[in-house]
């Protein structure tokens, strides 16, 4: 196991990640486009390997796929960092490009790839699933 570390781009908002990623996908969801204008590289974790250190600000809506969202962002420079789902509140999105080390994971998996747009660049050797896939098993 790694430990990874991360933070938002002022450096106001630091993670400490303790434990190994459930999932790592790229996400073409619509919402994660709006968030990234690009698809997303979301680190699934679970909630209790992820320390934080500083403020966050918080975003509530409905995603497509029915959960309630909240995204959570710096407030000082709008960094996105984290996504929770009501649906699985024992789990935490972490957005990969805010690792010190992006690098030091990789995707598995993209989602939600019938919201892609035709320009998308997806790796092949990535498969995909059209919407929302199953959650990840629980690790023991």
């Amino acid at each position: 196991m790694n430990q990874r570390s991360g933070g938002c781009l002022c450096g106001a908002v630091r993670f400490t990640l303790t434990g190994e990623p459930l999932s790592i996908r790229i996400c073409w969801c619509r919402d994660c486009q709006h968030l990234s204008a690009n698809g997303s590289v979301n680190v699934l974790v679970p909630e209790d390997t992820l320390s934080i250190r500083g403020t966050l600000a918080e975003y509530t809506k409905s995603a497509d796929s029915g959960n309630r969202v909240t995204r959570e962002f710096c407030p000082s420079c709008g960094t996105h960092l984290f996504a929770r789902s009501a649906a699985r509140p024992h789990l935490r999105v972490l957005r990969a490009g805010n690792l010190d080390e992006p690098a030091s994971i990789r995707p598995q998996l993209n989602i939600w790839t019938a919201s892609a747009p035709a320009w998308a660049c997806m790796d092949p050797a990535l498969s995909g699933v059209p919407h929302q896939p199953a959650p990840p098993p629980e690790s023991s």
